[in-house]
């Protein structure tokens, strides 16, 4: 369930290469600033405003002035980055896709047609192909005790030997407002979240997720 192919749809994304050769979608999170760099040296230069912080925006991206982006970072055609959208860097955003008012992000992979639209967090995650994060919806990706992230998937648990791994969202997975995802969060495909829900290790696709002794099949 939480491999990359029952996940995610790799074509809905320009760093679908980046994906080859692993079997577990976090692996490419330590690999995603160099894999940004190496992406920007084969792009058509004449589709993006490029700077001299490697950041790469597609010439159809609409840019709010009180907005902050920083790099290396690709921001691919049609996407909207609204007033107060903070990008750290490390960030794949693909097409079509909003980032929104306050909203924080970095080291990310977002796939095309994805909305984190109002006051979220997404660090060290990966965002499924027209996945939703509700307003207020965070990915929370370090430990409290800083110890390093384990996927646990049922009765078995897969060490990631990462101190930060936020969520990865399945393709079509709908998060609800204020929701807490932490570390090492993994949703299947065609999920929904309750609002107010604090999710902890896997949820399986086709899913509505109430709380985590009340999680039912989609019909």
């Amino acid at each position: 369930m939480i491999e990359i192919n029952n996940l995610l749809d790799t074509s809905k994304t320009i760093a679908k290469d980046i994906f080859l050769n692993k079997k577990y979608p976090f692996e490419v999170l330590p690999e995603i600033k160099t894999f940004i760099l190496e992406l920007q040296k084969i792009l058509n230069k004449d589709d993006f405003n490029i700077t001299d912080e490697n950041i790469y925006i597609h010439k159809s991206v609409k840019v709010y002035k009180t907005a902050n982006i920083f790099g290396p970072c690709i921001i691919d055609e049609g996407t909207e980055i609204r007033p107060g959208a903070f990008i750290r860097g490390n960030a794949i955003i693909g097409k079509n896709c909003v980032v929104g008012n306050s909203t924080e992000i970095k080291n990310v992979i977002i796939f095309d047609n994805v909305q984190v639209p109002h006051y979220n967090y997404v660090g060290d995650s990966v965002l499924g192909y027209k996945s939703h994060m509700g307003a207020g919806s965070i990915t929370s990706n370090v430990k409290s005790d800083k110890t390093l992230i384990k996927v646990k998937n049922g009765n078995d648990v897969i060490e990631t030997g990462l101190k930060k791994m936020g969520a990865v969202l399945g393709d079509n997975v709908e998060v609800g407002c204020n929701s807490v995802l932490n570390p090492g969060t993994i949703v299947g495909r065609n999920t929904n979240i309750y609002p107010l829900s604090s999710v902890r290790g896997t949820v399986a696709q086709n899913s509505i997720y109430k709380n985590a002794d009340n999680i039912v099949e989609k019909y």
